[in-house]
């Protein structure tokens, strides 16, 4: 399906659910499957930078999943570290800017240190902004936005804590994409996607491909967006004088 006619959201928020289960299914070990995700996220970015999308923010690590068996997070930081020196130098050429949301308080510091140098080396790229939220939780963001206004004397408003949100940087996804089959938002993106439209596949992140990605594009073109307007305000249309707006 081309998608070159629809009209593209500006940013798409992905919950990468299914790593672990499409490893199992194929009798392997799960770090197996989490490399298969890297792999399935690579594809993904080059077919957000061709369909011309913003903004890409992914769910890479939450902060619940410290509670993994301490071998499988351990292979996911060599994941990480090995993802940057593999993968920086291409998103580089490609003109993605690279950002890293989260709590870097319990890496390593040759983590952190990667981490602050991928955003670096990539900061001034404009094609595609891309987020990866590592170590993340959508309470723990509000909390630390709050935090941060609380330490500078400001007043806690939508407005204010909007600013001093982790991903303030960029526009709240118009798109929140769950793989995997389950129909839950496991703590991301909380503030931010108040207003998203939500879409879940059941197929596994390894599974999900350009023509997913074009099948959740066409959901979201088909969605009409109201943001508490009515639908004959959201297209122009005058109400008759006889009836009551709805």
């Amino acid at each position: 399906m081309a998608s070159s006619a629809l009209m593209v959201p500006r940013h798409i928020a992905i919950v990468m659910d299914g790593n672990g289960r499409w490893a199992s299914k194929r009798h392997l070990p799960r770090i197996a499957g989490h490399k298969k995700g890297v792999d399935a996220l690579s594809l993904c970015v080059k077919a957000c930078l061709a369909r011309g999308i913003g903004v890409l923010t992914v769910f890479a690590f939450s902060s619940e999943n410290w509670n993994r068996p301490a071998e499988e997070v351990s292979g996911l930081m060599d994941l990480l570290v090995l993802a940057l020196a593999k993968q920086v130098p291409s998103l580089n050429a490609n003109g993605v800017q690279l950002h890293f949301v989260g709590d870097r308080q319990r890496f390593s510091e040759k983590v952190r240190s990667g981490l602050a140098q991928a955003e670096l080396s990539t900061a001034d790229n404009q094609r595609l902004v891309f987020n990866v939220c590592f170590n993340y939780g959508g309470r723990w963001d509000i909390a630390q936005a709050a935090q941060k206004l609380a330490s500078r004397g400001e007043a806690i408003t939508e407005q204010s804590l909007d600013r001093a949100m982790a991903l303030a940087h960029v526009p709240d996804p118009d798109l929140l994409i769950r793989t995997g089959g389950e129909l839950r938002l496991s703590n991301f993106l909380l503030w931010q996607a108040a207003y998203s439209e939500l879409y879940f596949s059941d197929k596994l992140w390894p599974e999900f491909d350009e023509a997913a990605l074009d099948e959740a594009i066409g959901a979201f073109c088909a969605r009409e967006r109201r943001f508490g307007q009515t639908s004959a305000q959201v297209h122009g249309i005058q109400p008759n004088s006889n009836e009551k707006a709805a």
